[in-house]
């Protein structure tokens, strides 16, 4: 039995004459690498395409990338279409959901800043699950009324159920467009988090929401019980707790892995990658939410991970999950340009489309400001009415509004050519007219913008410190707020999960004073290696001089490191330098540590921390500092004495001197 390849060169061997032929030297094989090929070649387009936005700064600063990507896969598209006169590719919704999402949102949820997160956890839900249960709701009822009153074309064959299914699949912030927009843009942080979060957030509630209302269409609504409904909401709880459930085992997982790949770090951004996939495809076997197994996984075990790992592969995680993301994103945008040529699957009603961006833009702006007005009593920076503008702008809708409705069955939904037609509108006008619209917007209402600069250590001291006083404050007064339970929270990880998931060489670096002194190694090595050798502080500390970092390489950087006993694992491609700005207060700051805290003799066997220190260690270390101090203060008394006896015997030579003239 031959291979189903020779099976096939046999049989084209034997056409003809049907007989073998002769031997060639070059053979026509396109169907064995046709799949291949086309997507070495979409993506080596897509990367073309970047490269060439961005060599135009003009264009690039007014028109978002996102909308470039649109308009090259409608100009490919229709390229391809009149070549072979039918739509050759599609945005499948399968591809879309298996291999394009999980990148972009395993780039979201591993690079996403946690304390910032959690710290506006509870807006975020709000929005997420509230919002998008009225949104959906609220524009599939106002759709259905239009189509009782006889505007619609009556063509649209569609009932209270099948609008409710169109509004739970176009009311979904999608978390793609919302990320290729909002990043350019560069708004503050908190408003960044808030809509971000609510993109990820509100898949388990598009997605029940959406498997519930297709599924009642597919019963009928005439046989749809009242215990359907009460299943439907705890699909809901199922859905997303499941989903998270999933994302924090498999992060459990890779932590507990990465803690023993010291002696193979080759492999460390496999697991990586391969863990957080088996995730996704875990949630996605079981009919739970992907999206949130993937964004909590990569979000919890970060710390873990990062600790565990070496910098060469923190640099190639980093590089290689930016690359995927920025690979997909753009294929996918390029996607949605080539799948809107297909003009066999639109049916076009105006009614149906004017009503459906009326109803989106309004029922969002009316559940934000709602929303916010419930949430200002209970935060303590309140959001202002910009910011609530932003947020009801910045709602866009992307690739999975367009995969859901892909996957409507045309015979169950017999509106689904008018949805189809609907959404790619609805997408189109939201990712181009408001992604063109939204960075005028912000300039005009002068949201407050990003600040890139990182925080200076002075700054990250009094963070902590706020922090503390704040759990403090919480515990005295017997109002147990976010700053307790993360207090609380904190010393559950010290004292059992860092335990468990990190190495503990790994663990015993991230003390809290002694990870400032590490970082400051770290940045008095760069700034050493920048600057010549020179690096002078407030006292005037000048360190042997070196050659300039043009003219060293990162073994040598690393072995004069550790000939000076550092005990910094130095990758100068994985560390930000630190601006000049910045380089007195943290010399400062550096020097009052090593010189005033206290100081073990090994750096790396350092185990200072808030939640831990026993009677007996707190006992040595104040008696060690005791003595330190002691030992200085003798020393300068010393040199005082001395310079005292000096002076007072020149004054003795001196009167001498006189008393002879």
């Amino acid at each position: 039995m031959l291979p189903p390849y020779y099976e096939h060169r046999r049989a084209e061997e034997e056409e003809g004459n049907g007989e073998p032929g002769g031997f060639q030297v070059v053979r026509w094989e396109w169907h064995m690498v046709q799949t291949p090929y086309l997507v070495a070649v979409w993506i080596l387009v897509a990367s073309l395409a970047k490269i060439v936005f961005h060599l135009s700064r003009k264009v690039t600063s007014v028109v978002p990338e996102s909308c470039l990507l649109i308009i090259l896969g409608l100009a490919l598209g229709g390229i391809v279409l009149a070549i072979a006169q039918r739509a050759e590719f599609q945005l499948e919704p399968s591809m879309f959901f298996l291999f394009l999402l999980p990148p972009i949102v395993l780039d979201s949820g591993y690079f996403m800043p946690s304390r910032l997160f959690f710290d506006n956890i509870g807006a975020i839900l709000m929005y997420a699950v509230v919002g998008t249960v009225w949104n959906s709701f609220a524009t599939g009822t106002a759709l259905w009324g239009v189509k009782l009153l006889g505007l619609m074309d009556p063509r649209v064959e569609a009932g209270l159920m099948d609008f409710l299914l169109f509004g739970s699949l176009i009311s979904a912030v999608d978390p793609v467009a919302v990320l290729a927009v909002f990043e350019e843009v560069h708004v503050n942080e908190t408003l960044f988090i808030i809509v971000f979060g609510e993109s990820l957030l509100n898949d388990a509630v598009t997605v029940v929401l959406y498997k519930v209302f297709n599924s009642f269409v597919e019963m009928g609504p005439h046989n749809v019980q009242a215990t359907d409904y009460m299943k439907g909401v705890g699909s809901f709880f199922v859905v997303s707790l499941g989903g998270t459930a999933v994302g924090l085992v498999f992060a459990f997982l890779l932590a507990l892995i990465t803690r023993f790949t010291k002696r193979v770090r080759i492999i460390e951004p496999l697991l990586i990658f391969l863990i957080v996939y088996l995730a996704h495809l875990t949630a996605e076997m079981v009919s739970l939410s992907s999206i949130l197994a993937v964004t909590f996984c990569g979000l919890c075990c970060k710390k873990y991970v990062e600790a565990n790992i070496s910098n060469k592969s923190r640099t190639t995680v980093k590089y290689t999950m930016k690359t995927l993301a920025s690979s997909s994103e753009t294929i996918i945008f390029i996607f949605l340009g080539i799948s809107a040529v297909d003009t066999s699957k639109w049916i076009w009603d105006s009614a149906l489309v004017l009503s459906t961006l009326i109803f989106i833009f309004v029922f969002r702006a009316i559940g934000v400001v709602l929303q916010t007005h419930v949430l200002n009593r209970f935060r303590l920076l309140p959001l202002d009415r910009i910011d609530q503008v932003v947020m009801s702008y910045g709602g866009l809708r992307g690739a999975v509004a367009f995969a859901l409705v892909i996957l409507l069955d045309d015979k169950k939904v017999k509106a689904k050519g008018f949805f189809v037609a609907t959404t790619i509108v609805v997408v189109f006008f939201t990712v181009m007219f408001q992604g063109l619209t939204i960075k005028p917007l912000v300039k005009w209402l002068k949201v407050k913008r990003r600040d890139h600069h990182k925080p200076t250590l002075n700054e990250e001291l009094q963070e902590h410190a706020f922090d503390h006083i704040m759990a403090a404050v919480e515990d005295v007064v017997g109002h147990h707020g976010y700053h307790h339970w993360r207090d609380k929270w904190e010393q559950f990880d010290k004292k059992y999960l860092s335990q468990w998931l990190m190495r503990k060489s790994a663990y015993r670096i991230k003390d809290e004073i002694w990870e400032v002194c590490y970082k400051l190694n770290i940045r008095d090595a760069l700034n050493l290696a920048d600057q010549g050798g020179h690096i002078l502080s407030s006292d005037r500390l000048s360190l042997p001089s070196m050659p300039s970092r043009a003219s060293m390489s990162e073994t040598s950087v690393t072995n004069l490191l550790r000939e000076n006993n550092s005990k910094a694992c130095l990758d100068l491609q994985a560390i930000d330098t630190v601006r000049s700005g910045r380089d007195r207060e943290d010399a400062v700051m550096h020097h009052v540590l090593r010189g005033s805290l206290y100081k073990p003799r090994r750096v790396c066997k350092a185990s200072y921390s808030r939640h831990f220190m026993t009677q007996d260690e707190q006992e040595r270390q104040e008696k060690e500092v005791f003595q330190q101090n002691m030992k200085r203060r003798l020393e300068s008394f010393k040199s005082t004495k001395h310079n005292t006896c000096m002076s007072k015997s020149r004054v003795k030579k001196d009167g001498r001197k006189k008393a002879l003239i």
